[in-house]
């Protein structure tokens, strides 16, 4: 087990990251009114928010969104691994209980205790879940 895990299929990993990480920026520019609106804020507050902000604080959350996208990748990869499921349909289910499992739950809890509306919590939640099932296609499809 330990030495498969030495040999990591690094282009299904870093293709469906970029993939999810993709689908991400699509997402939330589609929905970015009724996040914004979810979130209790307006573009122009958001704007505001942005003035005088460093380069790193601006695109560092765009960087950390790919680096998790990549760790998520490499995390469904070991699931798929230890279960022998790397298949298209494997990775998908995979990654869809995993969502419901632990994605889902968590944020939901966060979101609860953090008193944040609920539409926040099913826009953010939608765009893991949509990620998580690129990701598990892709890193199904292209196997260890």
């Amino acid at each position: 087990m330990i030495k498969a895990f030495m040999t990591v299929n690094h282009l299904s990993i870093l293709l469906s990251a970029a993939a999810a990480w993709l689908f991400g920026a699509a997402y939330y520019s589609l929905l970015s009114k009724p996040w914004l609106a979810a979130q209790g804020k307006t573009m122009e507050q958001c704007k505001a928010e942005m003035v005088g902000k460093s380069k790193l604080a601006i695109y560092g959350p765009f960087v950390l969104a790919f680096v998790a996208s990549a760790f998520m990748a490499w995390a469904l990869y070991g699931v798929l691994l230890h279960l022998n499921r790397f298949t298209v349909r494997g990775g998908m289910i995979s990654a869809a209980l995993i969502w419901f499992g632990f994605v889902l739950t968590t944020m939901t809890v966060n979101n609860a205790f953090g008193g944040r509306k609920g539409m926040l919590t099913v826009i953010d939640s939608l765009h893991w879940l949509g990620g998580l099932l690129i990701i598990g296609a892709i890193v199904g499809w292209f196997g260890p």
